[in-house]
């Protein structure tokens, strides 16, 4: 898990690699799991361990390139389209969690990867202590970023905590788009789908010099994708505390996040692991605050 040459006190030198070193050249392919194909973009990093990335949502895909080219210095990353969006055709149109947590799986399967890290953003960061729970085992590590604080009723306190940030962050005619945009896309619209997360990101970027404030893929969300996973993640039962798997485990939030006292529960649920509040960030600290980001992530895969 080591960084070699460099120290977990030496973060700014860190941070900046990302920078730094030429782009490698990526391998895209489509990995099989029964009838979704998923969209699968590999940074290669031969003898090197494997970082797995878990974007947010869900159904809204990646934006997290330029931390996977961070972590690609020193590791192999993995990238992929949740089953659903973008270029992740879910042809039976299933989204229950043990078909999410077999994507992972068939992932791991076609680099022959017996354990690797996991690095989840919001939902993805559900995403992975979901993952984890059933396979913890074949974890390296876990760093999760702004992690969506749980399922069930857990789910639905996150989701009025999203919903009262944006209204705080929003004035009244964007607001009242957001509600209807919300509406229609419950209805099956794409499109206002596409409306409500650019507005979301909006929101989160208020305030801070990002070059890109919608840094998420919002062509072709795929309302279903977005509508079924959060019903299966309503009827999922609440998560129970986890024991202590031995791995290292990071969680970081922004110091003005979209989570609010729901963030309770993963503390709760993980009370050993190593909690880090970024300053002068929201929702993408990457972005608004690369520095202090960087370095926590640097430290995670340090000694």
């Amino acid at each position: 898990m080591s960084v070699p040459g460099y120290y977990s006190s030496d973060f700014q030198t860190i941070a900046t690699l990302n920078y730094c070193f030429p782009y490698q050249k990526i391998m895209e392919i489509l990995v099989k799991n029964e009838e979704t194909r998923l969209y699968t973009v590999s940074y290669p990093n031969n003898g090197k361990e494997t970082v797995i990335m878990l974007h947010g949502g869900p159904g809204v895909p990646d934006g997290l390139g330029p931390v996977a080219e961070f972590l690609n210095r020193y590791f192999q990353v993995i990238t992929f389209h949740q089953r659903g969006t973008l270029s992740s055709p879910c042809y039976v149109n299933k989204y229950t969690i043990g078909d999410y947590i077999s994507d992972i799986d068939s992932i791991a399967e076609r680099f022959d990867l017996q354990q690797f890290h996991l690095f989840g953003h919001s939902w993805g960061g559900l995403y992975a202590q979901l993952y984890a729970y059933q396979n913890p085992q074949r974890l390296l590590s876990m760093f999760l970023c702004s992690p969506a604080s749980g399922t069930g009723s857990q789910w639905k306190e996150t989701v009025l905590e999203v919903a009262r940030f944006n209204k705080n962050k929003s004035t009244s005619s964007e607001w009242f788009g957001m509600l209807k945009n919300a509406a229609l896309g419950f209805l099956g619209n794409d499109k206002a789908y596409e409306n409500l997360f650019t507005q979301f990101c909006l929101n989160c970027n208020k305030g801070y010099p990002v070059d890109d404030p919608v840094p998420v893929m919002i062509d072709r969300i795929n309302a279903k994708a977005i509508n079924r996973t959060n019903l299966a993640l309503l009827k999922e039962p609440v998560q129970e505390p986890m024991i202590d798997q031995g791995f290292k485990f990071t969680i970081t939030y922004g110091e003005d996040d979209i989570y609010g006292d729901s963030k309770k529960y993963v503390r709760e649920r993980y009370p050993y692991a190593n909690y880090i509040t970024i300053p002068k960030t929201s929702h993408f600290p990457w972005l608004q605050n690369e520095e202090e980001f960087y370095a926590a992530l640097a430290a995670h895969f340090t000694p």
